[in-house]
């Protein structure tokens, strides 16, 4: 089977630009700014990029962006641990361009810290 050139780079780049999107940079957080969130974990998607979950915190759902989920499992973070309800504390920064949620940079589940850069 051939393949025109033009073709692959197409292909090449609809594949590269989708990544591109599903992956985004840290730049709408705002790292001068250290915010902590406490409360109970609503929701959780243990899912590539990064791991996502929505914790209830001062009446308001934060929106916490976490590592990805190879890097959490390898620092003893496993799905089971982020069920909802919960008690957690994040540390992270806030984003700047969406209300309620930040780039955490570490987690404490029952007691035990786990840095998840």
């Amino acid at each position: 089977m051939r393949y025109s050139l033009s073709g692959l780079l197409l292909l090449g780049a609809l594949t590269t630009g989708g990544l591109a999107y599903a992956h985004h940079g840290w730049g709408s957080y705002d790292a001068s700014k250290v915010l902590t969130v406490t409360g109970p974990v609503e929701s959780a998607a243990w899912q590539n990029p990064h791991v996502m979950i929505i914790v209830r915190h001062e009446n308001e759902n934060w929106h916490a962006v976490l590592a990805p989920p190879f890097r959490m499992s390898a620092r003893g973070l496993q799905p089971d641990m982020l069920k909802p309800g919960t008690q957690v504390t994040l540390v992270g920064y806030p984003s700047t361009r969406e209300d309620a949620e930040l780039r955490a940079e570490r987690i404490t589940v029952d007691g035990k810290t786990f840095e998840l850069r």
